[in-house]
């Protein structure tokens, strides 16, 4: 359901509107009677999983210094060539 509400109001009512759209409603905002902005609810965020480097094994070389050139190109000094 979609319900459209003008800015003064949503300023007087904005807590219970943010209720209505995290409960799953679409409110839509209205300037002067024209659709303005769009308050919904956010999709739910997947939780990160640790763990995934796990058993991940860096060999001698990880630790060795970086040649001339990719140094130089870390630090902004790339030309391009």
């Amino acid at each position: 359901m979609t319900a459209m509400v003008n800015v003064h109001e949503a300023k007087t009512h904005l807590s219970r509107l943010l209720e209505r759209a995290h409960s799953g409603e679409e409110i839509i905002l209205a300037k002067a009677g024209k659709p303005y902005a769009r308050l919904m609810p956010l999709a739910p965020r997947e939780r990160r999983r640790l763990g995934q480097l796990a058993g991940l094994e860096l060999g001698p070389e990880f630790f060795e210094p970086l040649p001339e050139e990719e140094l130089a190109a870390w630090e902004g000094a790339y030309s391009g060539e």
